[in-house]
């Protein structure tokens, strides 16, 4: 397949899958703007409330909406596989029918703003830049191989907690309360961009080989990331690369290079080819005064 036909076909699927996410604030969340998912119910109809840990929000959401994924994919010709394992990458993998060469991954990534800072979001992870993304036709940790994919998206949802949600207290209910249950999460916004869109140069988690997202809200929306300038071949590149390169530092150490600035610098590129993202101000603790 051509490149210029692989560009075509990934530039339509956005554009669908931009389209549907457009849909779906109205189906998962009531005229107050609330979640419309209260918690689990058994069988003596007693609603166990959800918590705002984000793991069972995120897993959730993903079953709320899983029934309208699977439509999306029906009506654009689509075979929707998942993973078989639970840590494999991605959440949805879409095949064509007519041609299952034709593949695009989607990732769902959820988050709550900030409440410090309702303009930034918690980041999340964009997958791994370890086995399978580098080696691209590896199969570990990966539904198809890497390279196989036309596309990689990221089916974004931000939303925002409930005042005075917590993350490991549950109550229980009658479903006679069911209206009265005060969702954990409220105002949705849903957002589809390409991985590479809305990267960062830091690692999204600790000591995982994962990918972090930028946080500011706006840029998300806008696919407005560090690699903006450069495009998914620099990214693709950063990545692959990342902490595997070392340089001598002026006082004669050697270093690992961490960030776009210093791979840019180590290629011979010009470091202004950065997309500045910014983060949230840390605020100030108190001075300390001199005795």
């Amino acid at each position: 397949m051509k490149t210029a036909e692989k560009l075509a076909l990934k530039s339509k699927f956005k554009r669908q899958l931009k389209a549907f996410v457009r849909t779906l604030p109205g189906y998962i969340a009531g005229d107050d703007s609330q979640w419309t998912i209260k918690g689990f119910i058994d069988i003596y109809k007693n609603i166990y409330t959800l918590t705002a840990d984000t793991k069972v929000v995120s897993k959730v959401l993903e079953i709320h909406l899983l029934p309208r994924i699977l439509e999306f994919a029906e009506r654009h010709s689509y075979s929707l596989v998942l993973p078989e394992y639970q840590n494999h990458y991605p959440d949805f993998s879409f095949v064509a029918r007519k041609d299952d060469a034709i593949k695009f991954a989607v990732d769902m990534k959820t988050t709550y703003r900030l409440p410090s800072n309702p303009e930034f979001c918690n980041r999340f992870t964009l997958g791994s830049h370890g086995s399978y993304f580098v080696n691209r036709s590896g199969k570990k940790n990966i539904r198809f191989p890497y390279g196989d994919y036309l596309g990689h998206f990221c089916l974004g949802i931000i939303y925002t907690r409930t005042d005075g949600a917590t993350r490991d207290q549950s109550e229980v209910c009658s479903v006679r309360r069911l209206r009265s249950i005060t969702s954990v999460i409220r105002d949705f916004q849903f957002f589809v961009a390409e991985k590479w869109e809305i990267a960062s140069d830091k690692q999204g988690s600790g000591n995982t080989a994962n990918i972090g997202s930028i946080s500011r809200i706006r840029d998300l929306l806008r696919g407005n990331g560090i690699f903006k300038k450069l495009g998914e071949k620099w990214f693709d590149d950063y990545w692959m690369n990342y902490g595997r390169i070392t340089v001598t530092t002026p006082d004669g150490k050697q270093k690992a290079i961490t960030r776009l600035a210093d791979f840019l610098r180590y290629k011979g590129k010009d470091e202004s080819l950065v997309n500045p993202c910014v983060g949230p101000r840390r605020k100030k603790g108190p001075r300390s005064r001199k005795q």
